[in-house]
């Protein structure tokens, strides 16, 4: 049986008792098999390289269609989709395996960066009509949150075996701007929208810094 969708989302990480992303995670799942599509979920460890050594893994065990990692972004006020990986590793805090890479790239030798190849403006259409907040974002910063997207999508451009898969990152705030149920109704959307959407909105999704 093929799978129409891998999510990822993460484990709690600086102290956290949950991590809104994978519960965002949990809660779709059932939403998504509810409205037929077959869905693998994981939650990976907030690791540099790890993480994404277990997203490879599953990548290759499951051949998705479709593959969205999800983390969490404390302080923005809505769900994000990415636009861009970039190819380098500069912690602010340790991950959870106490490891402050600074200035070091995710894969020695790779591209600058990756742009998603989800349909992000479409995604965030789709909340705007539900009234659910969210917005393009240009960057997923350089923490593990990077890294995963960067390593998917460098998977994804690099590895024959996952060709046509496409994939990218959302990042959703805190329990204390949308609650997890409500994230989760958003996040079942935005991924039946990206399986149904091949050519994303042409729609103006930038900013001035």
């Amino acid at each position: 049986m093929t799978t129409d969708v891998l999510l990822t989302g993460f484990a709690p990480f600086d102290g956290a008792a949950v991590n809104e992303s994978w519960e965002a995670v949990r809660l779709a799942a059932p939403q998504l098999h509810s409205a037929g599509l077959t869905v693998e979920i994981l939650e990976l460890p907030v690791e540099f390289g790890h993480a994404g050594e277990l997203l490879a893994a599953a990548l290759h065990e499951h051949r998705p269609s479709l593959a969205i990692a999800v983390g969490l972004a404390a302080g923005r006020t809505g769900i994000t989709p990415e636009r861009i990986a970039v190819n380098v590793r500069d912690a602010r805090i340790p991950d959870n395996a106490g490891a402050s890479p600074v200035d070091e790239p995710v894969v020695a030798g790779g591209p600058v960066g990756y742009f998603s190849s989800l349909p992000i403006k479409a995604m965030v259409a789709a909340l705007t009509v539900d009234a659910v907040p969210g917005s393009v974002s240009q960057t997923a910063g350089t923490y593990v949150c990077n890294d995963v997207f960067y390593t998917l999508q460098h998977l994804l451009a690099t590895d024959p075996e996952l060709a046509g898969v496409r994939g990218g990152f959302i990042h959703v705030p805190e329990a204390a701007v949308l609650d997890a149920p409500t994230t989760a109704r958003a996040l079942a959307r935005m991924v039946e929208v990206a399986l149904r959407t091949d050519v994303d909105d042409r729609v103006a999704g930038g900013t001035e810094h």
